[in-house]
């Protein structure tokens, strides 16, 4: 058995890695390009080319790896299933889970490894992708008669102790849409909330619309102070529109850690869209990395089925990619409805795992 489950193991983690290699390229490839014509005319030297795809590759492989997983593993056991080794081995006494555990072994490790990429170097290379972009090869183009995208849902620490969260901001008119800001003490206790419909830049300072301003008590949180309401109000925050801009934060620069601190001084601003939203994110972080065993998992039943024709196995093997796609799928779905508040960030981060659990053990009982 050692000596199957090692040739298996090793058959499944050499097809594992050279289709990461395959995703890797073809992503590149196909960014480069799109956008090779600019690189050239602006003359952006190719070691810097190469940093910033260099620093996509954690991000592509979390992305990528359940698949991965999946296409080696059915790609294994089709090949022993066409070579008539998997009716050899049922007939020499090896049930479903002997025949299929270094598939799940390495489902494990992979899950392991991906969570580990995903906290450990995933945030820190997406950030370095962003700053490559943003202050460097941005720079070199001198590009700036396009639009620049409206960013939703932005948040980040301000100065003087202030946690701003923004529902909009477009940088073309500097208009902000939805906003809430909290003032905190040194203790991280509020001591002042700010919500406003919109808020436009004067050119030195912030004109919010429709603001409201309640004060706290820090010695005793439970009760509101004093209630202000401003049909317009001018504030000299600190953060200009640039500064916006640079002091941003993205939930894919964040680990665990960073996500449960952003929760934790959110807690009670009353920002329940954006705190439901990092919770889903917070959530998803800790269960997609499971997505590896589980698609595994649902796939090998349909590797494993043998007939008289080779063309079931092949059959097989595209029900089962098929299965992996719509993975994807159902995850997002599940993911936005848990954005939009439909579900518990909890069950949204989770549905698309158990679902397809649910479903791997029902198709093994009835298939074996």
């Amino acid at each position: 058995m050692r000596i199957l489950d090692n040739y298996i193991s090793k058959t499944i983690a050499q097809i594992f890695v050279s289709t990461i290699l395959v995703f890797c390229f073809l992503y590149i490839l196909i960014d480069a390009a799109t956008h090779l014509e600019d690189f050239i005319a602006n003359k952006i030297p190719m070691i810097l080319v190469g940093q910033y795809y260099l620093s996509f590759f954690p991000t592509i492989f979390v992305q990528t790896a359940p698949i991965a997983s999946l296409m080696a593993t059915l790609f294994t056991y089709s090949t022993l299933n066409n070579n008539n080794e998997i009716i050899a081995l049922r007939a020499s006494g090896l049930d479903f889970w002997k025949i299929t555990r270094p598939a799940i072994i390495f489902g494990l490790i992979a899950t392991a490894f991906v969570f580990m990429v995903n906290e450990k170097f995933a945030p820190q290379s997406a950030s370095m992708a962003q700053d490559i972009r943003e202050n460097k090869i941005e720079v070199h183009t001198g590009d700036h008669s396009g639009k620049i995208q409206p960013i939703h849902r932005l948040f980040f620490y301000g100065q003087d102790n202030r946690l701003f969260f923004i529902d909009q901001y477009d940088p073309n008119t500097r208009i902000m849409q939805g906003i809430t800001i909290i003032g905190q003490d040194k203790d991280q206790h509020m001591t002042e909330k700010i919500t406003a419909l919109k808020g436009d830049w004067t050119g030195s300072s912030w004109k919010l619309t429709n603001c409201q301003i309640t004060h706290y008590k820090t010695e005793d949180q439970s009760l509101d102070g004093d209630i202000q309401f401003f049909k317009d109000k001018t504030f000299d925050f600190s953060e200009s529109p640039t500064d916006l801009l640079k002091q941003r934060s993205s939930v894919s620069t964040m680990n665990i850690r960073q996500l449960k601190n952003y929760i934790k001084r959110f807690k009670g601003s009353g920002a329940i869209a954006a705190l439901n939203s990092i919770k889903v994110d917070l959530h998803q972080r800790i269960a997609y990395p499971f997505a590896c065993i589980v698609i595994i998992f649902v796939g090998l039943p349909f590797a494993l089925v043998t007939g008289k024709r080779k063309g079931l196995t092949f059959a097989s093997v595209g029900i089962a990619l098929g299965i992996g796609f719509l993975f994807y799928v159902v995850n997002a779905i599940s993911l936005a409805f848990g954005k939009g508040g439909a579900f518990p960030p909890i069950v949204a981060a989770w549905f698309a795992p158990a679902t397809f659990t649910a479903v791997g053990f029902y198709v093994i009982k009835t298939l074996f």
